[in-house]
């Protein structure tokens, strides 16, 4: 029985007809609501606003829970790995052996960058902001590449099999490409190996020196990458889908996403965690100190890396990752001071009252930031790495909007309260 919302404005009763996902979560649907009544829901940062229907991710914050294609990400991050999640997010359905090998080829076929492509990092300055070259030379995908980008979703969608695999493909070489420009290194070319091999080969091999794959290593970025390939409608999520609604191209949208994750409230809060490790290791202090500072409330000691804006428990995804961080770290044998803090940090947070009543647990930027750390990986990349992991959630979101024969292009309203009507001066009157 459909159920609806009665919304009394004045003397007229508005009636809202009530959805129900398939996890249970209802909506009261708005979208006559301007029609019928003349009124908007007024919601800052869409917080309490359901800008689609998605069948991709479920996140329920208040229990600690995240699933992929209704598979938990606990399950996914102990059986699977980052390509076949991607596969997963992607696609609805885990592969089967022949898919799985299919996909694998199509991303190690689409992982050289064209050369021509490649004199697009000389044009930049070798101190470039990493994302900010990132953005740039994504976005230049759509031009090498015009017959996958149309911005015609009938004929983009007929090319998505290997625009996808492209993108992803095609975004880890990009970062490797930009740390390696930035280092003043030569480049190294993708091989025929798995991709998060393929990944650290193309960061750390020397011309003459292969870089030497650890299996709990690549484990480790497996597992960094899979724990971020999507979270529901976050900030670079949603720009991607509203991007993508315009009729936008794959590669257009991405780069749009891109530009939302440099953000420092969204992508780089695992750099903020480094930069408070260093900054409690600068003054002498092995945490104790910064730790009684933050719960009095003093300025500049804010604790970083813990509590979620979505969250009222303990991230899932940190649980994971905090367990690979003591296993890469014992067998890397790293012996790092600020490694050693964050320890610190997190025993006391986690045994101390006053974070467990505020339910300020770490939280996943505070492991990944170590655990990149720990694979070599400097701080200014953190975020491109993010970007990395994310792409499939963000690849399965445009396609989502793609695919809606149904949709419109996203247009959210506004509450103007600026100068009523006025009449206009002429310069000679104005004093």
């Amino acid at each position: 029985m459909q159920k609806n919302a009665l919304i009394k404005l004045d003397e007229k009763e508005i009636s809202c007809p009530v959805m129900v996902g398939t996890e249970g979560e209802m909506a009261i649907d708005a979208r006559n609501l301007r029609r019928d009544s003349g009124y908007i829901f007024y919601d800052q940062g869409y917080g309490n606003t359901g800008s689609c229907e998605s069948a991709i991710t479920f996140l329920d914050g208040d229990n600690g829970v995240l699933r992929h294609r209704g598979y938990p990400i606990e399950q996914l991050a102990e059986q699977s790995e980052f390509a076949e999640t991607a596969y997963l997010i992607i696609y609805g359905e885990l592969p089967s052996a022949v898919q799985r090998k299919k996909f694998g080829q199509m991303l190690r076929e689409n992982a050289a960058i064209d050369t021509q492509m490649m004199r697009i990092f000389d044009g930049f300055p070798r101190s470039a902001p990493p994302m900010g070259m990132l953005t740039s030379i994504v976005s230049s995908l759509a031009a090498y590449y015009p017959h996958l980008a149309t911005n015609n979703f009938e004929k983009d969608l007929a090319n998505f099999d290997l625009t996808a695999a492209m993108a992803i493909s095609k975004i880890r070489t990009i970062v490797a490409g930009i740390f390696r420009y930035r280092h003043g290194l030569p480049f190294m070319h993708p091989k025929d190996i798995p991709f998060c091999d393929n990944f650290l080969h193309m960061m750390f091999s020397e011309p003459y020196k292969e870089y030497a794959a650890i299996p709990e290593v690549t484990r480790a970025l497996n597992l960094l990458l899979l724990l971020h390939a999507d979270h529901e409608q976050n900030c670079s999520t949603s720009t991607v889908r509203m991007v993508g609604s315009s009729g936008a191209n794959l590669f257009t949208s991405l780069a749009a996403g891109i530009c939302a994750l440099s953000g420092p409230l969204h992508g780089g809060a695992n750099s903020a965690v480094m930069q408070m490790l260093q900054t409690i290791h600068d003054e002498g202090d092995d945490g104790t100190r910064f730790i009684e500072a933050a719960k009095s409330g003093a300025k500049g000691n804010r604790l970083m890396g813990f509590g979620h804006a979505v969250y009222r428990n303990f991230d899932p995804r940190a649980r994971i990752i905090g367990h690979a961080c003591d296993v890469v770290l014992n067998k890397l044998g790293k012996s790092d001071p600020l490694l050693e803090i964050a320890h610190n940090l997190e025993q006391a947070a986690l045994k101390d009252d006053y974070f467990i009543s505020r339910k300020l647990y770490p939280n996943v930027d505070f492991y990944s930031g170590i655990i990149m750390r720990a694979l070599g990986i400097p701080t200014e990349l953190f975020t491109t790495m993010f970007a990395i992991g994310r792409s499939p959630g963000w690849i399965a979101n445009w396609r989502e909007v793609a695919s809606n024969t149904k949709g419109r292009i996203y247009r959210p309203r506004q509450l103007y309260t600026g100068p009523v009507k006025r009449d206009y001066v002429p310069m000679a009157k104005r004093g």
